[in-house]
């Protein structure tokens, strides 16, 4: 839910204490190598996965489309190679996202923690 509330000042109630950062400190952390390394790490996972997903769903529907005598091919009972492309569709989206949590928690969420921690004032 949006509001048009301001954000909360240094010290106002309600922010459990924790000392909130100005602008400027942002704005360092942001430019800060272990920014730059957290930022890194994300893209060199997210982009390329993201590239290889949308160019298997193009091959996808470029097949459906353009070679239906293969895709209507029957494998096993009524089970043809399209449904087992498009049941693949569903497991590979299943897979990345379960790769990416187990990526992210060995690799972005400490880098992101000890940033938050120094932008806290805890380190």
């Amino acid at each position: 839910m949006a509001t048009d509330a301001p954000p909360p000042q240094k010290g106002s109630p309600g922010t459990s204490g924790v000392a909130l950062p100005s602008t400027e400190e942002f704005v360092a952390a942001q430019e800060s190598a272990d920014f730059g390394e957290l930022r890194k790490a994300h893209r060199s996972f997210a982009f390329p996965l993201t590239i290889a997903f949308i160019a298997w769903y193009l091959v996808y529907v470029l097949l459906s489309n353009y070679a239906g005598d293969f895709m209507g091919t029957k494998l096993f009972g009524n089970i043809n190679v399209a449904l087992v492309f498009g049941l693949a569709q569903f497991l590979t989206t299943f897979l990345i996202a379960w790769w990416y949590a187990r990526y992210s928690a060995a690799k972005l969420d400490p880098k992101a923690e000890a940033i938050k921690s120094r932008m806290e004032g805890g380190a």
